[in-house]
């Protein structure tokens, strides 16, 4: 007769519930499904970045300015992919989070091959638009999918490889869609690209399994399965002063990053004098590795150094921005080419350090009914400062100080982005201060 374990009595006398391990172990098919997730994040950003690779090309075709060029890229772009995040979160929070991310990946990429098709400014402006539309609802039910997938310990780890997605996805949208612009033209890289995105949407809905939303969470955070209302969960974001101070933070380097990757390609061509097939080679080797390397060097220190305290969430990310600034700055200056792209390295790798150390935080913060939102909700803030904003910025920061400096008016510009980096780091330490203030109020005796 096997004996059978006699469940815990509470002090009055009656059964408690039986106690339950946390869960340790991925699901099944995780790490085939985060394969999955990555490829489509992958065609996310590669037809995110078609529009900054090949710049000189639709520059030359459309005859657009700089600040036309910062406002397709940035403003135009940013309105619809931030705002209609949020209702698309809430949505996949309600829903199938995984058609949801089917359908968006489908709506992107036939709005990547619009822009091929695109014979006006004003076109290219609405099919962009259509663009950030759909990728508004690909991140942020990934970010939930991958969450569900792999139990806490292993998140940072999971996001770090999903967010290689913008490194892999810039690298062959550089390699590609400059090897295709420069043998044919600029209008069928879109094309091309756009149209692998429509099978890769097919793919999702025929491989990716919807999980169970906190399945493999604390047993604490499984007993609230109840679906959280839209103004609940906006209310529970910018409440809690840590998730703000992330958005921010994370908002402050990507004003950067976007500012300096919608235009590093122009800038080496225009007043380096790098071609389009040096591009698609160099360029695209040095984005690919750089983020590539700085991504997943920031998940494995996320799940090392968070296990020992959580101010690593804001220590992480301001080191490496630090550390970036005179690499930057080099960057810019460099005399040529091949000694400014030597610099690229360093900011490459380390500007990217925020990137998982946020979505992790805001994941592991929040409820599990509430990370497609909360996660829509980091990428709203974060997005609208550096991708709507850090672009339009530098185009007309160009414009302006071309009377001034014909030659080279982008190097001037990008210069202007230096304090940039010393408000993320400020930011980011502020950070680490309340989630030690956090800490000390969480493990003080009651």
């Amino acid at each position: 007769m096997v004996d059978t374990p006699t469940p815990p009595v509470s002090l009055a006398g009656e059964t408690a519930a039986p106690i339950r391990a946390v869960p340790t172990s991925p699901l099944p098919r995780a790490w085939f499904v985060l394969g999955m997730l990555c490829f489509v994040y992958v065609l996310n950003f590669l037809d995110r970045q078609l529009l900054s690779i090949l710049a000189k090309p639709i520059q030359d075709t459309l005859q657009i300015t700089d600040s036309q060029l910062g406002l397709i890229g940035g403003l135009y772009f940013a309105f619809f992919y931030c705002f209609i995040a949020i209702p698309v979160g809430w949505l996949a929070d309600k829903t199938n989070r995984v058609g949801v991310l089917a359908l968006a990946c489908a709506i992107w990429s036939a709005a990547t091959v619009a822009c091929g098709l695109a014979k006006t400014y004003p076109q290219l402006v609405i099919a962009r638009m259509t663009v950030g539309f759909g990728e508004a609802g690909g991140v942020p039910p990934s970010y939930a999918i991958i969450t569900d997938y792999f139990p806490a310990g292993q998140r940072g780890q999971a996001l770090s490889i999903f967010n290689l997605g913008p490194p892999i996805g810039a690298a062959l949208g550089i390699a590609f869609g400059a090897s295709i612009a420069a043998a044919f033209s600029w209008r069928l890289a879109f094309i091309v690209l756009g149209a692998v995105g429509l099978f890769a949407a097919v793919a999702v809905i025929v491989f990716v399994r919807e999980p169970r939303r906190g399945g493999l969470d604390p047993i604490e955070k499984q007993v609230d399965t109840a679906k959280s209302g839209f103004w609940e969960t906006l209310v529970a974001f910018f409440s809690k002063p840590t998730l703000v101070l992330a958005s921010l933070g994370s908002g402050a380097t990507q004003f950067i990053t976007y500012g300096m990757g919608n235009f590093a390609a122009l800038f080496l061509m225009r007043e380096k004098g790098m071609t389009l097939s040096q591009i698609a080679i160099y360029y695209a080797l040095v984005v690919g590795i750089g983020m590539s390397a700085g991504i997943f060097a920031s998940g494995w220190a996320i799940d090392r150094f968070t296990r020992r305290s959580k101010q690593a969430y804001g220590y992480l990310p301001a080191v490496s921005l630090a550390l970036a600034i005179p690499f930057y700055v080099a960057f810019v200056w460099a005399p040529n080419w091949e000694l400014s792209l030597l610099f690229l390295i360093g900011p490459t790798f380390l500007n990217y350090f925020y990137l998982s150390t946020s979505v992790a935080l805001v994941q592991e913060e929040v409820r599990p009914n509430q990370r497609v939102m909360s996660g829509a909700l980091l990428l709203l803030v974060m997005n609208f400062i550096g991708l709507g904003l850090g672009p339009t910025y530098v185009g007309a920061a160009s414009d302006f100080f071309r009377a001034s400096f014909p030659d080279n008016s982008l190097q001037i510009a990008l210069y202007t982005l230096t304090p940039f980096y010393l408000l993320a780091i400020g930011l980011f330490l502020w950070l680490a201060r309340v989630l030690k203030r956090d800490t000390s109020r969480a493990e003080a005796p009651a």
